[in-house]
């Protein structure tokens, strides 16, 4: 008997698996459900060996095939007020409340069903199961299991992000740079501040010029229509400095974000903020030799932009029989499958990511529902090779 989505989903919203902690358990559990039924399994460790990705298979062995790809990560909860246990799956009004269960286990318990239904059909290709960790800080731990596959000689055809889309057919991204600027001054004592260089005044010359930039990509910079922010944005989120109100602080940091949309090279714009940093700075260099603003990479992901013709696109339009497609506003794993393996690669998953990160976080029967009825036609479908 394969179990319900349901209840797969809340032996895995019971596992606690927030991102940088360990996601071995949850493996566990998908190695009980998957090995029994003659899945080929292998995982792809963290290097400390605290988590890790896992790559199941079902059917024939051999080039071509559909991915499901989904992480198991979570972000955490505390300070949310949640009106029930978030890592117990709770039930109320048709909704399905816990956390991760729209982004994305929702999607891992519905492939994980269909994996099972898929062992005991002829198929004609495969049915892979690629499940990451660490993708809300980045994602940063589906690219070893990327570079291992890639080595491969037989890789499968196609690729499917499972990140809620209310089950509509998402065919892009924006690429995301995630940077810190350290700001380099002189401390001194306040009550003699002229005589010190503001490591925080620095830091916030540069947050004007990078919201001057931003200005700039809205008012003239390349637009794309798919997006409801149609343009490329830079962003400041966190500013750090400082250690009291009578020193004259020597270093700022400042962590921002480039999210650019596929017309636009990020190398580019942040060229141009290098450039602002440095005009910051240099005026100062002849009192203060030490005076610079560094730019650091902290993580980075691919956009992604797949035509409305492309295989994975035409796959999800027959076992959805909808022919709507439209773009996401926030990131996945998409473009490193299309990237580092070749993959043709759209997205589509059940329930929506404005229920995501938040708590009383759900996803909806209908919308596992409706999952389960596509996936079931994606076994199909492999039945005949497509």
């Amino acid at each position: 008997m394969i179990p319900a989505t349901p209840d797969i989903l809340a032996r895995l919203v019971a596992k606690p698996t927030i991102s940088r902690r360990s996601n071995l358990a949850l493996l566990d559990h998908v190695e009980g459900l998957l090995r029994p039924a003659g899945a080929r399994i292998e995982r792809f460790a963290h290097p400390d060996g605290s988590r890790a990705n896992l790559w199941a298979s079902i059917g024939p062995e051999g080039p071509g095939g559909v991915v499901l790809s989904g992480h198991t990560d979570v972000v955490p909860v505390e300070g949310q007020a949640w009106s029930s246990d978030p890592f117990t799956l709770t039930e109320r009004n048709g909704r399905l409340y816990g956390r991760g269960t729209a982004d994305m286990k929702g999607f891992v318990a519905a492939s994980l069903r269909a994996a099972l239904l898929a062992a005991g059909r002829p198929l004609k290709r495969p049915l892979h199961l690629a499940l990451s960790y660490d993708e809300e800080i980045g994602c940063i731990g589906v690219r070893g299991m990327i570079a291992a596959l890639a080595g491969r000689a037989e890789r499968p055809a196609l690729c499917i992000v499972g990140e809620p889309t209310q089950m509509r057919i998402a065919t892009g991204h924006k690429g995301k740079q995630a940077l810190r600027a350290c700001c380099h001054g002189q401390e001194g004592h306040s009550a003699l501040a002229p005589n010190a260089l503001n490591a925080l005044h620095l830091g916030a010359a540069f947050i004007s010029a990078l919201q001057a930039r931003q200005e700039a990509l809205a008012a003239s910079g390349v637009r794309d229509p798919g997006y409801d922010i149609p343009y490329s944005t830079i962003h400041a989120g966190m500013m750090r400095g400082g250690t009291a109100l009578n020193i004259v602080p020597n270093r700022c940091e400042i962590d921002f974000e480039i999210r650019t949309i596929a017309e636009d090279d990020p190398r580019t714009i942040l060229d141009g903020i290098a450039a602002d940093a440095e005009a910051i700075a240099s005026p100062y260099r002849d009192r203060f030799p030490m005076a610079c603003i560094e730019i650091e990479p902290v993580s980075d992901y691919p956009g992604l932009d797949t035509r409305a013709d492309a295989p994975a696109v035409r796959l999800l339009k027959r076992i959805l029989d909808d022919d709507g497609t439209h773009k996401v506003a926030f990131g996945t794993e998409g473009g490193l499958f299309e990237q580092g393996l070749g993959l043709s690669t759209a997205i589509c998953g059940p329930g929506s990511m404005e229920q995501g990160h938040k708590p009383d976080e759900f996803v909806s029967r209908a919308q596992l529902d409706r999952c389960d009825a596509a996936l079931a036609r994606l076994v199909a479908e492999l039945e005949t090779a497509f």
